[in-house]
C-alpha cells in the first residue's frame, strides 16, 4: 500500500468517524430527552445498545486510524 491509498483510507475512515460521532451523540442526546417521555424499558435499553455498539465502532477505527498513520509515518 503506497501513500496516497492510505492517505485515501484516512480520508475515507475520518468522514466515517465523523458521522459516526454525530450519530452517536444524537442517539445520546435523545436518551437524555426521555427521562419523562412514555417509553418501555426495552426501547431505552435498545437505543443505549445502540449508542454504545456507534461508541465501539468508533475505537475500533480510531485505532485503524493510528495504525494507518505508523505506516505512512514509517514509509
Amino acid at each position: 500500500m503506497d501513500d496516497a491509498e492510505i492517505r485515501e483510507q484516512l480520508k475515507e475512515l475520518e468522514a466515517e468517524l465523523v458521522r459516526l460521532r454525530e450519530s452517536a451523540a444524537s442517539i445520546r442526546r435523545e436518551i437524555g430527552e426521555r427521562w419523562d417521555a412514555p417509553t418501555d424499558a426495552a426501547e431505552i435499553a435498545m437505543v443505549i445498545t445502540n449508542a454504545e455498539q456507534q461508541e465501539s465502532l468508533i475505537e475500533t477505527l480510531e485505532a485503524r486510524r493510528e495504525r494507518l498513520l505508523q505506516k505512512l509515518g514509517s514509509s
